[in-house]
C-alpha cells in the first residue's frame, strides 16, 4: 500500500494550497480518508476526514470554513483545499486511509508533505 502526498510548499498568509494524496495497493473506495497535521513540538491532529463514498465530511475546529476535503474514487485520490491560510497552519500534513471490519483494522499513512505559511 502506498499513499503519496503532494502539493505542499511555502505560501503567504491568506493564500491557498491544494494537497493531493494518491493511493495504490488498496481498495480505495472502501476506505475513509483523512488528513492529519503535525507541527514541531506538537501532537498530530486531525484536520479533516471524508467517508468512503464521499457523502460525509468532518473538520477540526481550527480549519472549519477554510479547508475542504474531497475525493475522486475513480482516481484513487483524496484532496485537501486549504484557503485563508494562517501561520499556525504550518505543519507536515499526512494522508491516512482507514477501514475497519469485524476481524481487523486497516490503517495506512503517507510520508507527509510540508506546508509553511509565512510572509
Amino acid at each position: 500500500v502506498q499513499l503519496v502526498e503532494s502539493g505542499g510548499g511555502l505560501v503567504q498568509p491568506g493564500g491557498s494550497l491544494r494537497l493531493s494524496c494518491a493511493s495504490s495497493g488498496l481498495s480505495f473506495s472502501s476506505f475513509s480518508m483523512s488528513w492529519f497535521r503535525q507541527a514541531p513540538g506538537k501532537e498530530r491532529e486531525l484536520v479533516a476526514v471524508i467517508s468512503s463514498g464521499g457523502s460525509s465530511t468532518n473538520y477540526g475546529d481550527s480549519v472549519k470554513g477554510r479547508f475542504s476535503i474531497s475525493r475522486d474514487n475513480a482516481k484513487n485520490t483524496v484532496y485537501l483545499q486549504m484557503n485563508s491560510l494562517k501561520p499556525e497552519d504550518t505543519a507536515v500534513y499526512f494522508c491516512n486511509a482507514f477501514r475497519r471490519n469485524y476481524i481487523r483494522e486497516y490503517d495506512y499513512w503517507g510520508q507527509g508533505t510540508q506546508v509553511t505559511v509565512s510572509s
